[in-house]
């Protein structure tokens, strides 16, 4: 069987880390020739392509909206179907989920299925935005033989929206590598070395240094947090467009001493990282469901969320961590306040957290649910 993935762009990313994560591990499963297919990738975000292996880049397939090349790109992937013939297209990511959906209709692809990662219309854009991302969503969704979600709410919103059926979604949790998180230790010598003392609680927060992610919301939170604690502080895993502005803020409000900037960090390290925090922090207001949540669940750290999308599915409110509603900075400094000062609480929370995060989100098991989803796919057609 041969099969086919489109994404946009491979930065360091979860949407990215979990199509590459597919394809590695779709690779090692009898009877599938497993190809990827993506735009150039471009920015401080990182990239994952040296780690593709077999990887086509379509110079003409970029993220922004672009009609020549957006129309170009159309071609070229109808054109790639056509000469691979692939038995299934599979798409991740807003404009190759949209672009590469429709040439694989046009194509004459059997089975084309479309990962949904994170939402392209809600509340966090404007109308006119949501209105442009739903109508692409649809007509798109015509071409779609069934829809992978991350989380329930994914399902929910797109089925809200009038997009697709609900026998056409079937629900597989983005898994990782989860051992190296299952084994994550408290590395005194890189606490160091990032200028954290033994003692300090160290709030995480894992995403890209950009809009949307709720880094504000966290520099708002942040002096009051470390008048009450001065021995909290804040470790930003990520690099991205908004770094300095978010340094230069850090400054301005007098806690630059309680930031630290680890900058970007290959995947493979991020669990290293894991180890030295004392809770994470996830504030994005736009996710499926983020990976860093079961990442840090899985080396046994609570968690505090906004309770936006899928972030509920593992942030368990009272079990695996706190859920608080979006802006509600009062909350969400009542519950890293009572974490830092209430370590059996943590360790309690951390140990629900990785026994939920070692059930649910391996690697093994999401490869194993999506090379069965395709069989099942391709023997109804």
């Amino acid at each position: 069987m041969r099969v086919t993935h489109v994404i946009t762009r491979l930065i360091i990313g979860g949407a990215q880390e979990n199509t590459l994560a597919t394809v590695l591990g779709l690779r090692q499963m009898p009877g599938l020739e497993v190809h990827l297919i993506s735009g150039p990738t471009t920015g401080p975000e990182g990239s994952l392509e040296l780690q593709a292996g077999n990887l086509l880049v379509l110079p003409e397939l970029v993220r922004p909206i672009h009609p020549l090349k957006d129309m170009r790109a159309l071609r070229s992937l109808q054109n790639i179907f056509c000469e691979q013939k692939p038995d299934i297209v599979h798409t991740h990511s807003g404009k190759a989920g949209i672009l590469g959906r429709i040439a694989a209709r046009r194509a004459g692809v059997p089975v084309i299925i479309h990962t949904i990662h994170g939402p392209s219309f809600g509340k966090f854009q404007g109308a006119a935005a949501n209105f442009i991302f739903r109508t692409a969503e649809k007509y798109a969704a015509r071409s779609t033989t069934h829809f992978i979600v991350v989380a329930d709410a994914m399902r929910d919103q797109y089925l809200a929206a009038g997009i697709g059926r609900p026998g056409q979604y079937t629900k597989i949790y983005s898994g990782f590598a989860i051992q190296p998180f299952l084994d994550a230790k408290n590395d005194l010598e890189l606490r160091r070395k990032l200028g954290i003392a033994p003692d300090d609680f160290v709030v995480g927060k894992i995403a890209r240094l950009f809009k949307l992610k709720g880094h504000d919301d966290l520099f708002a939170a942040a002096p009051e947090l470390v008048h009450q604690n001065p021995k909290m502080k804040f470790l930003l895993i990520g690099d991205g467009e908004w770094r300095g502005r978010f340094e230069s803020l850090a400054k301005s409000r007098g806690v630059e001493r309680h930031f630290i900037f680890p900058g970007l960090v290959p995947p493979g390290d991020i669990s290293k990282y894991t180890g030295i925090m004392d809770a994470l922090v996830h504030l994005s207001l736009r996710e499926g469901l983020p990976r860093a949540l079961p990442q840090a669940l899985a080396a046994g750290k609570p968690v505090v969320a906004y309770d936006c999308d899928g972030a509920r599915e593992a942030c368990r409110d009272g079990e695996t961590g706190f859920l608080v509603q979006p802006g509600d900075l009062a909350t969400l400094k009542n519950r890293l306040l009572k974490l830092a000062g209430d370590p059996a609480l943590c360790q309690k929370m951390g140990e629900a957290g990785r026994d939920f995060a070692r059930g649910n989100f391996s690697v093994e098991k999401m490869v194993r649910a999506i090379y069965n989803l395709y069989a099942k796919l391709a023997a109804g057609h």
